[in-house]
């Protein structure tokens, strides 16, 4: 098939491999344009558009899609299909009419459970047991099309967002090319998303990353591994290495688990190779952690460097 891949993340690139190991002719890459980023504040090229070059693919980035410019410009690539993962913009009705079989989308979720920006994020975040990759048929609305293909997946106790995202990016690349197979055979069928139990993953924002600690231990462990490892649960705690010092330094929570232990919230109760702090309810140990401006670290390490007590509170 004639194809145009849209995608821009890491997360993108084994969707855009697989399809280019099938055979499908890639008429035109299209991803978010270059970002400043690192310390020069470098224009850096997306993972994908990275791939795609390296491919020699033609990518293009345009800033919008909206213009009559750049509808008419991917008409004129007369694809067959548009596939869609991760693309970051909202296609205009006449970019999805505009492919032969119109556009599809490769989610990361069990539709219509988790709709939107971040659906890996908060799956864990809410404590879903399972979740899923499914293709899914593009129309006007946000994440509303019919369901093509779906795998279900679990999401295992000390499952990350991170390694979620790597397992499902995988997993949803390998769908791909069937899907695109029994596609042009005409024999994938279309069902239609249900009318209950639809859910928005709105994009994470940096101060609903604060762990607070009044929480329950289990929701703060869901809250922990569905933030890590960006943008990362925080709190913030006196700067041990500055004695008499009022300033406060903020660290990351980066791996935990439900443990033993009751106290005040946010009362640290055990420090050595974890870091166990007291919820609202149970205790929460902490196994991975980020000091700002320092590395991510084992507890252990974490601790050394830098000496939290127990009957400390975290704030």
């Amino acid at each position: 098939m004639r194809l145009i891949f849209m995608g821009t993340p890491a997360y993108s690139v084994p969707a855009l491999g697989e399809l280019i190991a099938a055979g499908h002719d890639i008429a035109a890459v299209y991803c978010q344009p270059p970002r400043r980023a690192g310390r020069g504040q470098h224009l850096r090229p997306s993972p994908v558009q990275e791939f795609a070059e390296s491919h020699g693919l033609a990518v293009r980035h345009p800033e919008s899609l909206k213009s009559d410019e750049e509808k008419h410009a991917f008409a004129d690539l007369e694809a067959d299909l548009a596939v869609v993962v991760a693309y970051g913009l909202i296609l205009p009705k006449a970019i999805l009419a505009a492919p032969r079989l119109g556009c599809i989308n490769l989610h990361a979720s069990l539709l219509p459970r988790w709709r939107g920006a971040a659906p890996i994020q908060r799956a864990i975040m809410a404590g879903d047991a399972v979740t899923g990759v499914q293709v899914m048929q593009m129309e006007a609305g946000l994440d509303t099309g019919p369901v093509l293909l779906s795998e279900t997946v679990q999401i295992g106790a000390d499952d990350t967002a991170g390694s979620l995202h790597d397992r499902l990016s995988q997993i949803g690349a390998d769908m791909l090319p069937r899907a695109l197979a029994a596609l042009d055979r005409g024999s994938l069928g279309a069902t239609p998303q249900s009318d209950e139990g639809v859910t928005y993953a709105e994009k994470i924002t940096a101060d609903e990353a604060r762990i607070d600690w009044a929480r329950p231990a289990r929701e703060i462990d869901w809250h922990v591994r569905g933030l890590s490892p960006v943008p990362g649960a925080w709190f913030e705690v006196a700067d041990v290495n500055k004695p008499g010092s009022t300033q406060t330094v903020r660290c990351k929570a980066l791996m935990s688990a439900v443990s033993e232990g009751a106290g005040a919230p946010g009362e640290i109760l055990l420090t050595g190779d974890r870091l166990v702090v007291a919820c609202g309810d149970g205790a929460i140990a902490f196994s991975s952690l980020q000091r700002a401006g320092k590395g991510v670290q084992a507890a252990e390490e974490f601790l050394r460097g830098f000496p939290l007590k127990p009957g400390m509170r975290l704030a």
